[in-house]
């Protein structure tokens, strides 16, 4: 068993594929139009046959609700890991993304929490 897609949501899908292709670096795989919605999902360039982020609509009561919970407390929503923290918070600052925390080490990892525009935090994390 292996993980192939998992998803994030998102408050505009294509609001989310601009960030998350033009800011962050993903390339668009796949967009299919259901109805209001789209099944759209990104991958990484590094690895373009692996897992899928799919860019889901926040559109269920549930969402917006546990969205902003997770957000008022700090906690990020998903996590990607980097080469290296610092230089990719010193990239995506200039772009723009406000961070929510600054690069941190934490044991084994260095972390930085960054706003996705979308109502997400995210962690990108450094294996030390």
């Amino acid at each position: 068993m292996r993980i192939t897609v998992t998803s994030i949501l998102v408050s505009d899908q294509d609001a989310a594929l601009k960030f998350y292709t033009e800011t962050l670096g993903f390339v668009k795989k796949t967009e299919i139009p259901l109805g209001e919605h789209k099944w759209l999902t990104v991958v990484s360039p590094e690895n373009p046959d692996g897992v899928e982020l799919v860019l889901e609509p926040d559109a269920h009561p549930a969402a917006k609700p546990w969205k902003e919970a997770l957000a008022g407390d700090g906690i990020p929503y998903t996590f990607f890991a980097v080469d290296d923290v610092r230089a990719e918070y010193e990239r995506l600052r200039g772009l723009g993304v406000r961070f929510t925390q600054e690069p941190t080490e934490m044991g084994p990892v260095t972390t930085a929490v960054f706003d996705d525009t979308c109502g997400n935090l995210i962690q990108i994390t450094q294996m030390n």
